[in-house]
């Protein structure tokens, strides 16, 4: 699973990869919006959204910004990417985001999960709300999260290994985006941070924690 097969240069073409390489990207551009509304939708006096992302480990980040600023504008929203590099960039993340009337997308790869726990404690301390691209964990206190669901997409990947093991080419079969997205979200934190859940919002959850 990558994000930008284009941009990070693993092949030529989405429908037509060419070379010895295709696969399934984990990132398509639409859900930027979806990221975005569910921040809208769960506090709506927000008025900016920060792209919590370490710019050493994710090359990715102008694509998703790309996609998130327009919109963000159409919900009246500013976006803008925020580079941390460590827990003291993380707080002083949040903190911001908080004086702002602000909301922090946090982006995947290496360094967010990492620093999950003071991602998640920063957002509780300063009580700003959070959309997370990965399944929320039960061990953690993210207040929602939005993205693929990955074994539906390691499921989708086995029909490929079988058809090039049956000798077709890999570079003739296309780069394909996530078809399937689960929306998590946790009540218990939003209480926590003082927010109310519209009824609306929870109608569309895969999964609720209480």
């Amino acid at each position: 699973m990558i994000t930008d097969p284009l941009g990070q240069g693993f092949v030529n073409n989405l429908a037509h990869p060419g070379g010895n390489m295709t696969g399934f990207s984990d990132y398509d551009p639409p859900i930027a919006g979806k990221w975005v509304g569910l921040l809208k939708q769960i506090k709506p006096t927000i008025a900016s959204v920060a792209l919590l992302y370490n710019p050493a480990s994710t090359p990715f980040a102008d694509l998703i910004l790309q996609a998130v600023e327009p919109a963000a504008r159409s919900f009246a929203v500013t976006a803008r990417a925020s580079a941390c590099r460590d827990d003291a960039d993380i707080d002083a993340l949040m903190k911001l985001a908080r004086d702002k009337r602000g909301s922090v997308l946090v982006m995947p790869k290496v360094f967010t999960t990492a620093h999950r726990d003071a991602v998640v404690a920063a957002a509780a301390r300063h009580r700003v709300p959070a959309v997370y691209p990965d399944e929320i964990s039960t061990t953690h206190g993210e207040l929602m999260s939005y993205g693929i669901d990955p074994s539906d997409v390691f499921r989708r990947s086995a029909s490929y290994v079988h058809r090039i093991l049956k000798g077709e080419n890999p570079g003739d079969l296309p780069v394909q985006n996530p078809t399937k997205f689960r929306l998590t979200i946790s009540l218990k934190t939003a209480k926590a941070i003082g927010l109310q859940v519209p009824p609306t919002l929870l109608a569309l959850a895969d999964a609720v924690k209480e």
